[in-house]
């Protein structure tokens, strides 16, 4: 009985060294384990610089952006560099009001003169006489103009409005000379070879007293910077129009409209319009002929009645011989 009594103490003895044993073994593994693990180092320091950050771990992120694939070219790039959410806004144009339709032409050289009564290298004998131009403005209905430099020709040679836009070299017998425009028309009795000049182109060959005075006068065909315009009548339309043509060289012979068919040849009233009673060819190409019989094809002018619509062109120059 004696010796059981004993046993019992020594085997707690040993159990609580056995436990001991087995914890302190554990703890050595654990610790191990730690040590031995990718990396070395506690979570949070592998957090701080893993993947999530840009970065290969145990490495520290030096920038967000990706490197460009192995092997790539890489783009130009302009000096200021920006990112696609943050492109230069394009600085906002004025709106312009829209261009006007712009005008071509096409000229060819006509085969024959076409002048009627007032030719070319021509003297023409007559009368001057003298009138109150006041604006400038006439029979050919141009309008008023600051160059007071003007004539009516004699209704004769006025033909229908055919004279009007032909400058003249106007030579008295004095020796005088004066180079005036024809802008109106001088009615009956006017004769055949007769100019009345506004007072301040007859200044120029004699004084006003005079009167009446034996003149010579002659066709030129000026140097201009100016090109023709194109202006259609108050009133015309698409069904209705009368086209003028202003500012050429040489006088006018034809003016025709493009058809279906062709080219149609509109009538010259006394007032120097072309007129189409049935709209034919309003607003469409325009061909114009002066007395030399060069031709200038014209497109692209608008039924805009009233306004002058420059074309860019003109007739060619002659020289007087």
């Amino acid at each position: 009985m004696a010796s059981a009594s004993h046993r019992r103490p020594r085997s707690r003895a040993r159990m609580a060294l056995l436990c001991a044993v087995v914890v302190t073994a554990v703890g050595l593994l654990v610790s191990l384990v730690v040590a031995l693990r990718p990396g070395g180092g506690p979570d949070g320091v592998r957090t701080a610089a893993g993947p999530d950050a840009g970065g290969r771990p145990g490495t520290t992120a030096t920038s967000a952006s990706p490197a460009p694939p192995s092997g790539a070219r890489a783009k130009s790039s302009p000096s200021a560099t920006t990112s696609p959410s943050k492109r230069p806004t394009p600085t906002a144009t004025p709106t312009r009001p829209a261009p006007a339709p712009r005008t071509s032409a096409r000229r060819t050289s006509g085969t024959a003169p076409s002048a009627g009564r007032i030719k070319p290298g021509v003297t023409y004998q007559g009368i001057a006489t003298h009138y109150d131009a006041a604006d400038g403005d006439g029979a050919c209905s141009y309008g008023p103009s600051p160059d007071l430099m003007v004539a009516a020709m004699n209704h004769t040679d006025y033909e229908t409005s055919a004279a009007c836009g032909a400058y003249l070299l106007v030579r008295a017998a004095n020796g005088a000379s004066v180079t005036v425009r024809v802008t109106n028309e001088c009615p009956l009795p006017c004769a055949p070879g007769q100019l009345d000049l506004s007072k301040q182109a007859f200044a120029k060959l004699a004084g006003l007293s005079a009167g009446r005075i034996p003149v010579s006068w002659r066709l030129l065909s000026p140097a201009t910077s100016g090109t023709v315009s194109i202006r259609y009548k108050t009133g015309s339309s698409r069904h209705w129009c009368g086209v003028q043509a202003l500012g050429h060289r040489n006088p006018l012979a034809r003016l025709e409209v493009a058809t279906g068919s062709g080219w149609r040849r509109l009538a010259r009233t006394e007032y120097n319009y072309f007129l189409s009673p049935d709209g034919t060819g309003c607003g469409g190409p325009l061909r114009l002929t002066d007395i030399h019989g060069e031709q200038l094809t014209v497109d692209g002018v608008p039924v805009r009645p009233d306004a002058v619509q420059p074309t860019g062109v003109q007739f060619a120059r002659h020289p007087s011989p």
